[in-house]
């Protein structure tokens, strides 16, 4: 196993393996690399479905285990047009978010695969949330350090992006019933390594204690601080057959622009929270 660091504040391309062939002390060592990392990246996998939610179990229990997050139809057709709520779907992505923190539990994690690329555009950002909160002036980090956030999926496609209904909707609207909306603390710490990182991202609609306005602002003010220093943002070029894992309790990530007439085929493998260090304020 090689392991090449990026020239940034996280992320390593792992080379010279088989996802499939490893076993229990490689596994464990990969473990730690991506606690350390918070982004790996195995080049030219080609793993199957299977093998994804195989290697998707060694960091927990799945929240699901397999979503296709793709522009292709079933019979092959290429969706395109700009009142598909599924393309909605993948506009929403493009914008900076965590997953799952409009769920009671957000997500521990997620593994990715590209199958069908794009041949220009389509890469995936990551931005670490870590380096975005030590950078913060300590004037800021005093004004957020005791507030909070209400995360709502609903809200980020259905104000932002027109979602049609659930009940007429084609697309599953995964997430978008919770009721109440999850209350997230703006500053938290990691559970595994006990670095402070931000939650913050295109799901908060509103913030205790501030007007809509106010709160829009800041979460506007934030994620401009927090994924704009090439230091901390990395953007993936994939190549077919790439396989990433990523730690979603201190990066955020977006997917980019691409020409929606070609085919963009990805595999996603949500691994599920902890179910108290990842609670909602108001689902404890």
């Amino acid at each position: 196993m090689r392991v090449e660091p990026l020239k940034k504040s996280f992320g390593a391309k792992v080379y010279d393996l088989r996802i499939p062939e490893l076993g229990t002390e490689q596994l464990d060592e990969i473990y730690s690399l991506w606690l350390e990392y918070a982004l790996l990246i195995f080049p030219e996998q080609n793993l199957n479905n299977d093998q994804q939610i195989k290697f998707a179990k060694n960091f927990g229990a799945l929240e699901f285990d397999l979503s296709p997050i793709s522009n292709v139809r079933g019979d092959g057709s290429i969706r395109d047009a700009n009142d598909d709520d599924i393309v909605k779907s993948l506009r929403g992505n493009m914008e900076w978010h965590h997953d799952s923190t409009y769920m009671p539990i957000q997500a521990k994690g997620a593994v990715f695969t590209a199958h069908t690329v794009p041949s220009k555009g389509g890469e995936t950002g990551w931005a670490d949330m870590r380096a975005a909160y030590d950078n913060l002036s300590e004037n800021m980090k005093n004004k957020i350090e005791d507030l909070s956030a209400f995360h709502s999926y609903e809200w980020s496609q259905k104000e932002r992006f027109g979602h049609k209904d659930p009940k007429v909707s084609e697309f599953n609207s995964y997430g978008f019933d919770i009721d109440p909306k999850p209350l997230r603390p703006l500053v938290k710490t990691h559970s595994e390594t006990g670095r402070k990182c931000l939650t913050i991202g295109r799901h908060i609609n509103k913030i205790p204690g501030m007007s809509d306005l106010e709160a829009q602002n800041l979460a506007k003010e934030l994620e401009q601080h927090a994924c704009s220093n090439d230091n901390w943002v990395y953007h993936h070029s994939w190549t077919e057959g790439d396989a990433v894992i990523w730690d979603n309790r201190c990066l955020m990530h977006q997917a980019c622009m691409w020409d929606l007439n070609e085919a963009r085929v990805m595999y996603h493998s949500r691994i599920e929270g902890d179910p108290i260090a990842e609670a909602a304020a108001n689902y404890l």
